[in-house]
């Protein structure tokens, strides 16, 4: 009885499992369909669009109800991150003194599916008094939004993919989707590079990559230094407290002679004629890859570090005197990646 008991229930979530597979298909086939359908309807619009924002000397304000505006917040976050500065006002706080923070050189991109949205339409007025430059997006080019727009984007769907045809849901994706389209072509326009958006993305990984130097990131204090003529037990311990697996060999002129790694170490356990009692440098690496240069992006240093297989590489002067140490672990820590 259990076991025709535990098979019903195998079926039934299999059948669940099976249905909820197929909803999400559904749904991305029919969001998909929608972002192809509009490929066809990019004109002349679009291209005015662009131009009118372009040529805006001030910000690029974005408003919107509802989904609308949540989609369009998102949609200000990108154009500021790409290089057009824009925020986004709710219609509400508009109407309730937020209309002071549109001047008269920026530009506004309404959204509203219907067009219609009480909230919205109560503002249109005020922007035109003001001679605001306005872009419309709507699913409807006969719309009040539509009619008082300099330009009209359609975001027009043929079917939304919630079942009841209720929930915005292909049409909050084109209408993103048609945001992100403005941003990559106001971006072409103004010739915007990897630096550019770097500089607005201090903190991101491409930030990092593009700005951080040797020299935010190296060590310069509590170096892990021995002179040539430091035993290797010596060394052993300065190797251990300076925790960098590394110990620096140095002259008198602080110039750098050689480097002992831990690899260093367990490999001289092997020699026969191994002996702890042996100067350090009789082990360690006379060639040792260094960095005269600490201007260099950490990014590129990373590159030597991983292309030489070391974890530590030297900052050395002009006279190859030491002036700090850049450890691989600092770097992984910092986020920086090739």
């Amino acid at each position: 009885m259990k076991s025709i008991e535990n098979a019903q229930k195998t079926n039934e979530a299999e059948t669940v499992a099976h249905d909820s597979i197929e909803a999400a298909k559904e749904v991305l086939r029919t969001e998909a369909k929608s972002l192809l359908d509009a490929v066809d309807r990019i004109d002349d619009a679009f291209a005015r669009a662009v131009e009118l924002i372009a040529a805006t000397k001030g910000k690029c304000i974005i408003t919107g109800v509802g989904k609308s505006g949540l989609v369009g917040a998102k949609i200000a976050a990108t154009l500021a991150s790409t290089g057009t500065p824009s925020f986004f006002i709710h219609p509400t706080e508009a109407l309730h003194g937020d209309l002071g923070m549109i001047g008269p050189d920026d530009c506004v991109v309404a959204i509203s599916y219907s067009g219609e949205s009480e909230e919205l339409i109560k503002i249109l007025p005020h922007l035109k008094r003001f001679d605001i430059p306005l872009i419309a997006m709507a699913g409807n080019g006969a719309s009040t939004l539509a009619s008082y727009g300099d330009v009209f984007l359609s975001i027009h769907v043929d079917k939304e993919a919630c079942p009841l045809g209720a929930a915005p849901t292909s049409s909050t994706t084109l209408t993103m989707a048609i945001g992100d389209a403005l941003a990559v072509a106001l971006m072409k326009k103004r010739h915007f590079k990897a630096e550019d958006f770097a500089s607005f993305h201090p903190g991101g990984s491409l930030g990092k990559r593009l700005f951080v130097k040797i020299e935010d990131l190296m060590r310069t204090e509590n170096l892990p230094i021995v002179t040539p003529d430091t035993p290797l037990k010596e060394a052993v311990v300065v190797m251990s407290e300076g925790r960098l697996g590394n110990v620096l060999i140095v002259d008198e002129e602080k110039r750098l002679k050689a480097v002992l790694s831990d690899g260093d170490v367990r490999r001289a356990l092997m020699l026969p004629d191994f002996s702890i009692e042996k100067e350090a440098i009789v082990y360690a690496n006379p060639s040792p890859r260094s960095c005269q240069n600490e201007r260099m992006l950490a990014a590129e240093a990373l590159e030597l570090i991983e292309e030489n297989k070391i974890q530590m590489l030297p900052i050395l002067d002009d006279m190859g005197r030491v002036k700090g140490v850049l450890h691989l672990h600092d770097l992984v820590e910092a986020g920086i990646k090739r």
